[in-house]
Parts: C-alpha cells; sequence; structure tokens
C-alpha cells in the first residue's frame, strides 16, 4: 500500500483534490480532458503505477483509473492537500452528497526564523 507518489516530478498523495488534464483523440483531432476530484487509491508497483480519482457528476459517483507511466496524462493541478490517516479512501464510496467529498485540508506550517 503506497500512500503518496511521484507524477510529473510533483509528489501527489492520497485524498488530495487534483485536476488531471488528460490528451484525449478522437479521430485526427486532439483534445485536452479534465477530470476534477479526490484520489482515494493508489498503487505504486514498479512500472505498473496507478492512482483512482474520484468525482461526484450529478449525484453519481464517478472513478477513474490513471497509470502513471502513460503519456496522455499532460499536467497534474494540487487543488487542496488532504489530511487522511489511511492509504485507501474506499470508505467515501457509501457516503453520499458533500460528505463524499469532505476531507481536512492539511495545514502547512512555516517557522519563523
Amino acid at each position: 500500500m503506497s500512500q503518496f507518489f511521484t507524477i510529473l516530478d510533483q509528489q501527489v498523495s492520497v485524498g488530495d483534490t487534483v485536476r488531471v488534464h488528460e490528451e484525449i483523440t478522437e479521430g485526427a483531432k486532439k483534445r485536452i480532458q479534465i477530470f476534477e476530484g479526490i484520489i482515494i487509491a493508489s498503487k505504486n508497483r514498479d512500472s505498473g503505477k496507478s492512482f483512482v480519482v474520484r468525482k461526484i457528476a450529478d449525484g453519481i459517483g464517478v472513478e477513474k483509473i490513471f497509470p502513471v507511466n502513460v503519456p496522455a496524462i499532460k499536467k497534474i493541478e494540487v487543488k487542496s492537500k488532504g489530511n487522511v490517516r489511511r492509504s485507501k479512501l474506499y470508505y467515501l464510496r457509501a457516503r453520499i452528497g458533500k460528505a463524499a467529498s469532505r476531507i481536512k485540508e492539511k495545514k502547512f506550517f512555516n517557522k519563523a526564523a
């Protein structure tokens, strides 16, 4: 079980709210599609690394599995860092409404020198 991983020289962990920019090819056209949600799980095995992002769309939970080593992922934006104690957040699947996306935000303390 892994709680964080590195993708595109950026450290991302379970519980973070992210925006994944993925390149979609439809025939000869290419476009960037954004999938925004919470990372609920990650697998950190050798070349088979992947992570699962979950979002709520029109009251229905949607999950998408993204392989880490795929060239279709162009950018990942971390909107907020989540403060979680588990490496798999599968319990969010049973939650409904705002409770399904409510995770405490990690607080950063900068010590003044």
